[in-house]
């Protein structure tokens, strides 16, 4: 029994994990892609590189898609251990 349960939070977690991580990455690209406002554009090239808000934002896009993309890693050991059935 407690082999199906780890199989399906697993699995619910590799799709949630996924799907999100998915969302996140595909939202941290949208600043890079779009021209934006050009009045905006020349005030932040007069800030430094980290003080950019494109930069902050994309930077905290890709760490959320990580976070994301670590927890379906973790549904994906949940499976195997599920599966293996050694507990």
């Amino acid at each position: 029994m407690a082999e199906a349960v780890l199989v399906v939070c697993g699995l619910i977690a590799v799709a949630i994990g996924s799907w999100r991580g998915y969302a996140a990455a595909r939202s941290a690209l949208l600043p890079l892609v779009r021209e934006g406002d050009p009045t905006r554009t020349l005030i932040e090239t007069t800030r430094p590189l980290h003080a950019r808000t494109r930069v902050r934002l994309v930077a905290r896009h890709v760490v959320l898609a990580l976070g994301w993309l670590c927890v379906a890693m973790y549904g994906l050991y949940l499976v195997t251990a599920g599966l293996e059935g050694g507990w």
